[in-house]
C-alpha cells in the first residue's frame, strides 16, 4: 500500500539537482511512498533569505507549508538538505510564536505539517525492510562514503534527526541494500559549498581534505543528501586533486542514485550521466 506524501523539490531538484529529482521519485515509488508536489510551491530562500529578515525566511518557507496543508498532505518531504532546515524551522517558529503568513494562507495549518529529509523519510516512512526488499541488484562489494555535510543532522534542535555528532542513518540504508559503507572521519565537515563563489581557495581546501579522506578510507565513491555538496565535490574535484597531488576520480551520488541501482532502475531513469565525475561506471560494476 503506497503512503502519500507532499513534495517539496525546491528549486535545485528542477535544475542543477535534476538527477536528485529523478532517483527521488523512482525509489521513493519502489518503496512505497507517493510524491504529491506542492501546487505553486515557491523558493524556501534559503542560504540567502534568514540573513537578510527570519521573518521573510518563515514566511517563504511557511507558505509552502500552508499549500501543502491546503492540499490536505500532512506531511511534506523535502529532499535537499538546506530546504529541510528552512521548511522545519519555520514549522517549529510558526507553531511556537505563532507568526502570521501572507493573507490567505492559515499559519496554524502550516506549523501542523511534519517536514521530512530524505534519509528520515526513507528511514521512518519506508522502513529497512522494504528498502531490503526492494533491492534485486544489491550493491555487494561497493564501499561508499557516507557524506552528511553540515546542514542534514544540524542545528540539532532544528533537524531533531539523527545524532549530530555520530549519525548512522545513511550507513544503515545503504547496508540494506548491501553496500560497505568504509570508515572515515570527515563525514560532517563542511565543504564550503557557500564560500564556492566568495572564496574558491578556501572552498578548494575543504574539498581537497574531505575528498582525500574518502580516497584514504578506501571508498569506491562519495554519497551525498545534499545538492550544494554534491556540486561542490563533483565540480572542486580537479582542482582539489591538483591541491594534493594526487588522483581522486571518485563519483559524488545522491543516496538515492545507489539505491536505484540497487532497486534494478536503469541509469538513464536516475540520471546517473549527469554527473562531472564519471558515474556510470557504478552502473557498470552493479
Amino acid at each position: 500500500m503506497m503512503m502519500k506524501i507532499g513534495y517539496y523539490p525546491g528549486c535545485s531538484l528542477h535544475a542543477t539537482a535534476k538527477e536528485f529529482d529523478l532517483s527521488t521519485r523512482a525509489v521513493c515509488a519502489a518503496v512505497g511512498l507517493e510524491l504529491v508536489e506542492i501546487e505553486d510551491w515557491n523558493c524556501c530562500g534559503a542560504s540567502a533569505a534568514h540573513a537578510i529578515s527570519d521573518d521573510l525566511a518563515v514566511g517563504l518557507a511557511g507558505r509552502n507549508l500552508a499549500l501543502a496543508a491546503q492540499q490536505g498532505l500532512d506531511a511534506v518531504l523535502a529532499p535537499c538538505a538546506a530546504c529541510f532546515g528552512r521548511l522545519k524551522y519555520a514549522a517549529q517558529h510558526l507553531a511556537a510564536d505563532g507568526a502570521e503568513l501572507p493573507a490567505g494562507l492559515d499559519a496554524r495549518a502550516a506549523a501542523g505539517v511534519r517536514v521530512h529529509n530524505i534519509l528520515d523519510a526513507l528511514l521512518h516512512l519506508a522502513g529497512l525492510e522494504r528498502i531490503r526488499e526492494a533491492a534485486s541488484k544489491p550493491l555487494a562489494g561497493l564501499r561508499p562514503a557516507a557524506y552528511y555535510g553540515c546542514l542534514l543532522v544540524r542545528p540539532p534542535q532544528v533537524a531533531e534527526f539523527d545524532d549530530p555528532e555520530n549519525p548512522t542513518s545513511m550507513e544503515q540504508i545503504l547496508g540494506a541494500v548491501g553496500a560497505e559503507p568504509v570508515e572515515w572521519y570527515h563525514r560532517l565537515e563542511c565543504c564550503g559549498a557557500s564560500l564556492a563563489v566568495t572564496n574558491t581557495p578556501s572552498a578548494v581546501r575543504l574539498v581537497a581534505e574531505i575528498l582525500g579522506a574518502a580516497k584514504a578510507a578506501g571508498a569506491d565513491c562519495v554519497a551525498v543528501a545534499c545538492p550544494m555538496c554534491q556540486t561542490n565535490l563533483d565540480t572542486r574535484q580537479a582542482a582539489a586533486a591538483a591541491r594534493l597531488g594526487e588522483t581522486l576520480d571518485l563519483p559524488i551520488v545522491y543516496i538515492t542514485e545507489l539505491l536505484g541501482l540497487a532497486f534494478g532502475i536503469t541509469p538513464n531513469r536516475l540520471g546517473l550521466g549527469r554527473h562531472i565525475v564519471d558515474a556510470m561506471r557504478l552502473a557498470r560494476s552493479s
